[in-house]
C-alpha cells in the first residue's frame, strides 16, 4: 500500500487497519512456519505497511502532519 493513501486515511482508519495488518502478519508468520506460505516477501511488505502505519499516527501526536478532513456522506450532499 502506498504511503499516499495511509495519510488520506482519518486515525480511526489508521488505528482499524493497524489492526488488521497486525492479524495479517500474524497469519502469514503461522503459513510460513506450516510451510503454506507461498511468497515469503509478503511478511516484509506487510512489516513495512505496519510501520507506515505507525509513523503517520505518531507524525499526527507530535502535530507534524494532521489528520484529513472528514468526509462528507453521500447522503447529506443530496
Amino acid at each position: 500500500m502506498k504511503t499516499s493513501n495511509f495519510f488520506e486515511m482519518t486515525n480511526e482508519e489508521l488505528n482499524v487497519k493497524l489492526a488488521s495488518l497486525k492479524e495479517e502478519l500474524f497469519n502469514l508468520r503461522f503459513q510460513h512456519k506450516a510451510g503454506q506460505l507461498e511468497n515469503p516477501k509478503q511478511i516484509a511488505n506487510v512489516k513495512k505497511d505496519i510501520a507506515k502505519a505507525n509513523t503517520i499516527i505518531h507524525q499526527r501526536e507530535l502535530g507534524i502532519s494532521k489528520e484529513p478532513a472528514k468526509k462528507a456522506s453521500k447522503k447529506a450532499a443530496k
